[in-house]
C-alpha cells in the first residue's frame, strides 16, 4: 500500500521511493503539524530541484544556504534554522555510517532491538522517535526482524493509532490526532493535579 503520511499525493509519492526522504520526513515530525513535517522532504528536494533527496549532497550543502532554503517561504518547519542543521547532521551519519545508503540502517538486521538501537543512534533521533520509525517500517515497509513490535514499544501493538505508523489515510490520521490530544489533555490534567495547593 502506498505512503499516506503528508495527505498530498506528490509528497506521499517521494516518501514512498526514498527511503531518505521518509528518515528526514520522521526527523522533521516534531512541534510541528504531521502532515505538513513529512511534506517537508518533497519540498526540500523541489527547491534543490531534485526529484529524490540525496543524502551525499545534504550532507556538504553550505550550512547557512541550507538555512535559506528551509526558511522557504513556506517554511520546510517551524523551526528552520535549527531543523537544516538537524536534517545535514542526519545526512552526514548515514554517510559516515551507511556510506550514504540509508536502507543499510535495516538491511539485514539482525533483530528489532538492534534496528531500534541503530536508529535511536542517529542525530535527532531519541527513543521515541526511534520506536515510532521502527513501528512504521514494521507495519508500512515490510521491515519486520524478529521482535520489531517488542523494540517498538506500545508504537508496534496491532490495531492501535497512536503514531505516524498507524497513519493510512484521513480517516486513521484523525483517529491518531485524537489520540494525542487525548494524551495531551491526561498529561495536562496530571500535571495540575500534581501542583502544590496555593494558599
Amino acid at each position: 500500500m502506498p505512503l499516506c503520511l503528508s495527505q498530498d499525493t506528490d509528497a506521499d509519492a517521494l516518501l514512498d521511493r526514498d527511503p531518505f526522504a521518509l528518515l528526514v520526513g520522521m526527523l522533521l515530525d516534531q512541534q510541528f503539524p504531521m502532515e505538513r513535517a513529512f511534506a517537508g522532504p518533497a519540498l526540500l528536494a523541489q527547491r534543490l530541484g531534485r526529484t529524490e533527496l540525496d543524502a551525499r549532497e545534504l550532507a556538504s550543502y553550505d550550512p547557512d544556504a541550507l538555512v535559506e532554503i528551509f526558511r522557504g517561504p513556506p517554511a520546510v518547519h517551524r523551526y528552520p534554522g535549527s531543523m537544516a542543521g538537524r536534517v545535514q547532521a542526519l545526512a552526514a551519519a548515514v554517510v559516515d555510517q551507511y556510506d550514504g545508503d540509508v536502507t543499510l540502517i535495516w538491511r539485514d538486521v539482525e533483530d528489532g532491538r538492534e534496528l531500534f538501537r541503530r536508529l535511536n543512534a542517529l542525530p535527532g533521533f531519541g527513543t521515541q522517535k526511534a520506536q515510532i520509525f521502527t513501528a512504521l517500517l514494521g507495519k508500512q515497509r515490510g521491515v519486520t526482524p524478529a521482535g520489531w513490535r517488542e523494540a517498538a514499544g506500545g508504537y508496534g501493538q496491532e490495531g492501535s493509532y497512536r503514531s505516524v505508523a498507524d497513519v493510512v489515510d484521513a480517516a486513521s490520521l484523525g483517529r491518531v490526532r485524537e489520540y494525542k490530544q487525548a494524551q495531551k489533555a491526561a498529561a495536562k490534567a496530571g500535571s495540575k493535579a500534581a501542583a502544590p495547593a496555593k494558599g
